[in-house]
């Protein structure tokens, strides 16, 4: 007998309350929001199994930023054409940088002053899960019941009771500052309940309703309580959610015949 794990997953995107346009983008199994996309009638759900090395992550465009919507655009098509290889952390690095490099050639191209994005994500490995971001979209993981924010916020230290800007982003000229994301590496266990996400659920969700939903909702479930309920909040920004449950699974290594 051996062990091995699959990835129950959903993906959800939606512009929100007060927006007119949705600026998020998100890479879930190879999908995303295509050009002038705004909405999603229904969250993209399935299964992976960690040896394919699954991408899933989420990208808030720059609000009140000139095309925003396009700067987390490329990142997603960029993110879906990504290789996995051996050293995880280092194409997630290489990542990130193709994609600032991209933003940065785009703004140059159309004479645009400034746009970028925020980047969060996740990707299985047949052992390990490693993660990414820069900006101030987040990513959770419950365990045990106890939700972790396992990211960390990329923002300048402002007054009680302010939203903090960014300290940094994808989309920065490498002359003005070299991005430093963040990248970690470790394991998964069975249960597990990763969380990614723009800060439209976050402003909007306390910490407590979220794990309390993740708690007693299947993931396909959970993903519409939490967009319903950043929603009926205020909704005031775009909402962009991928939700992973890692689930294992026994079966026989070998099916073996028998000769008589």
């Amino acid at each position: 007998m051996y062990l091995h794990y699959k990835i129950r997953y959903s993906c959800i995107s939606h512009i929100g309350n007060v927006r007119g346009i949705n600026q998020d983008n998100f890479i879930c199994d190879g999908q995303y929001l295509k050009n002038n996309e705004i909405k999603m009638d229904f969250p993209i759900c399935g299964t992976k199994i960690p040896q394919e090395n699954p991408v899933f992550g989420i990208f808030d465009g720059m609000g009140g930023e000139e095309c925003g919507e396009v700067a987390s655009y490329i990142a997603s098509k960029d993110a879906a054409e990504i290789v996995i290889g051996k050293e995880v952390t280092t194409d997630l690095l290489r990542f990130c940088y193709k994609v600032n490099n991209d933003i940065c050639d785009y703004t140059i191209l159309q004479k645009i002053s400034m746009m970028g994005t925020t980047a969060a994500m996740l990707v299985f490995t047949g052992k390990k899960v490693a993660l990414c971001n820069i900006g101030d979209s987040k990513i959770f993981r419950l365990r045990n019941g106890i939700l972790e924010q396992i990211s960390v916020d990329h923002v300048v230290a402002v007054g009680h009771g302010m939203k903090p800007p960014l300290s940094q982003n994808l989309g920065i000229p490498p002359n003005e500052l070299i991005i430093d994301p963040y990248i970690a590496q470790g394991s998964y266990n069975n249960g597990d309940i990763y969380l990614v996400c723009s800060d439209g659920l976050t402003d909007m969700v306390s910490t407590e309703e979220i794990t309390k939903i993740l708690i007693c909702n299947h993931v396909e479930e959970a993903i519409t309580l939490l967009l319903d309920t950043a929603l009926a909040n205020g909704g005031r920004d775009n909402i962009t959610i991928i939700l992973c449950e890692i689930q294992r699974q026994t079966g026989c290594l070998f099916n073996r015949k028998h000769n008589s």
